[in-house]
């Protein structure tokens, strides 16, 4: 069973710098994509960044300049570089990976979320 897992959030003041973790387990054959969201309170969740397996990379217009998306495929982990933040940056942040796995099953994976926090 293949399975994400974030860490890395906390509260944080506006200004500073997170960086978020993905962790993948489990045999993936073969990774389309990697990505970030986030949910607000009240709100939608949302696509902050996508990385694919090429090394593309897309980022939402409100962080594009501030926070860097990266994979390191030896360790099948997925980073979100978040600087200057700002207090709308608060959320819950979820990772997801779309790929291959045993068998030739399509996988859409999503992590547990990891809190983000930016408040003074």
């Amino acid at each position: 069973q293949v399975r994400l897992v974030e860490s890395g959030g906390g509260l944080v003041q506006p200004g500073k710098s997170l960086r978020l973790s993905c962790a993948a387990s489990g045999y993936i054959s073969s990774i389309y994509a990697m990505g970030w969201y986030r949910q607000a309170p009240g709100k939608q969740r949302e696509l902050v960044a996508a990385i694919t397996s090429d090394g593309s990379t897309d980022l939402e217009d409100s962080v594009k300049g501030r926070f860097t998306i990266s994979r390191d495929n030896a360790k099948n982990t997925m980073y979100l570089q978040m600087n200057t933040l700002k207090p709308e940056d608060t959320a819950v942040y979820y990772c997801t990976l779309t790929g291959v796995g045993a068998d030739n099953v399509d996988l859409e994976v999503w992590g547990q979320g990891t809190l983000v926090t930016v408040s003074s």
